[in-house]
């Protein structure tokens, strides 16, 4: 690694608060709030409250992994660190930490436009007129291995807005980290009020008839139950990302080997109470069968559904306008950790040069963020709905599935590394995770489709990262010398 002793340095200024709530802003946002009706349409009914516990079980399992290597390496940049070091910082592991860097470079705008999107959909309370369509086109052709494929654009005001909010957020981090937790606190402190308000009018008008009203045969183990369910787990695995995003900031926290790993437990703990008791909730008020799209505008609005019919009209605006905020807390989190993945690989000569450069005064990495930001407002144009499972499926066969087969590979080859934090019942729950992600992958309608596209960004990163190992000479096209030397 290229020494950058003379550059400006990230300033340390999370402590344990500011991380767990940046990592609750990430998780929340505005995932929970519009994937109710479609979690529990994958099961058919509130069975699905099984999805969202074995989701929970899986990420603490996988937040395991997480803890142990952030202890282990607490610098900046999170999985691109842990995989390079797992496989070998000279050999695999550049190749494998290059391949997630490459498919964060898909992932990572597209999530954090799909906060500024479901922030713009839930608007359309106040304003109905944002979803009227100002331009569309739908773009259909055959990519290599898969079936007919189409992309849909649009332009409309609700569009508009979600770049607006994009905007408004880069704006907000353009600043030193030091405000940057008071700006989290406070967004954390608005989702904490606005799920206890939902969970305190969900259990004081429940309706445990309507909460577990489940359909004949709900628990029979068919395939059809096994296909439901790991659609269901497909979906509460998106609700519950965001553990890790603290890992994404190691130079910026406060004893990072010690305070990371119990924000990612504590998140995870925490947020796993708060989603089952306020999505019991709202099944306790709101029947799963009016659960339909055209009961609840497309799943969006469902919890807007819920206020109104304990309060009524001026509950469910109210309701939309704080998690129109939780979901700005939602792209506050994304952006901000995803923009020091790239800064780390600069740093190590894995990525463009440019991504590297910290501003002189607020000491954050500026082109990194503002390149981020930008593809981020490109996404906000695309159809999230098409595509949100492929994603789904990339993040864990690019990333999770090797971070958690990297921890065991570590072991065996590191075993003198200082590990402040270790995995508790090693190895059992890396395997289980590695379970829990093979079964998401596999178990779902229509799972061949997403696998062949995840497939066809990996044959593409493959491509890439060849060319650009071959013309710097780097593994596995390295002199012998170089190799000894590695």
């Amino acid at each position: 690694m290229a020494s950058h002793s003379n550059s400006p340095r990230l300033v340390a200024g999370l402590g344990l608060w500011s991380a767990v709530s940046l990592n609750m802003l990430d998780m929340i946002g505005v995932g929970p709030f519009i994937t109710v009706p479609l979690i529990v349409s994958a099961m058919g009914g509130p069975q699905a409250m099984l999805g969202w516990v074995l989701g929970a079980f899986f990420a603490l399992c996988d937040g395991l992994v997480w803890a142990e290597l952030s202890a282990a390496m607490p610098g900046s940049g999170g999985s691109y660190r842990y995989l390079r070091e797992c496989y070998g910082p000279q050999k695999l592991g550049r190749l494998v930490s290059f391949l997630f860097i490459w498919q964060l470079s898909f992932s990572a705008p597209l999530s954090i436009a799909s906060g500024a999107i479901g922030l713009a959909s839930y608007a359309t309370v106040f304003w109905p007129g944002l979803e009227t369509p100002l331009w569309s086109h739908r773009w259909a052709g055959n990519l290599p291995w898969l079936e007919t494929s189409r992309i849909a654009f649009s332009l409309s005001g609700a569009t508009l807005l979600a770049i607006s909010v994009v905007i408004v957020v880069l704006v907000l981090l353009y600043r030193k980290i030091t405000s940057i937790a008071r700006i989290s606190r406070l967004l954390w402190l608005t989702v904490m009020a606005t799920i206890a308000w939902i969970i305190f009018a969900g259990l004081t008008h429940f309706h445990s008839t309507v909460a577990f009203d489940f359909p004949a045969g709900a628990f029979s183990l068919s395939r059809g139950f096994f296909l439901g369910l790991g659609s269901a787990m497909l979906i509460a695995t998106y609700d519950y990302w965001g553990y890790y995003n603290v890992s994404f900031l190691g130079d910026e926290v406060r004893t990072p080997s010690k305070t990371i790993p119990r924000a990612v437990l504590l998140s995870i703990l925490v947020v796993a109470c708060l989603y089952l008791v306020m999505n019991v909730s709202i099944l306790g008020v709101v029947p799963w069968r009016e659960m339909a799209p055209s009961h609840v505008g497309a799943g969006f609005n469902v919890v807007s559904v819920f206020m109104q019919n304990i309060y009524g009209a001026w509950a469910g605006k109210t309701i939309s306008a704080l998690i129109m905020l939780a979901a700005l807390g939602s792209v506050f989190s994304l952006m901000l950790g995803y923009s020091r993945v790239p800064y780390a690989a600069a740093l190590d000569g894995n990525y463009f040069k440019a991504m590297a450069r910290v501003h002189p005064e607020g000491k954050f990495p500026y082109v990194s963020l503002i390149a981020l930001a930008s593809v981020a407002i490109i996404a906000c144009f695309f159809s999230l709905a098409e595509v949100i499972a492929a994603l789904v499926v990339i993040r864990i066969l690019l990333q999770f599935l090797l971070q958690a087969v990297g921890l065991i590979i570590l072991r065996w080859r590191r075993p003198e590394l200082p590990r402040p934090f270790r995995m508790w019942l090693y190895p059992a729950p890396a395997v289980l995770a590695v379970a829990g992600f093979l079964f998401i992958l596999f178990s779902r309608k229509h799972f061949v489709r997403e696998l062949r596209f995840a497939l066809v960004i990996l044959a593409a990163g493959l491509i890439v990262y060849s060319y650009r190992a071959w013309r710097e000479r780097e593994w596995p096209f390295a002199s012998t010398k170089q190799r000894q030397d590695g």
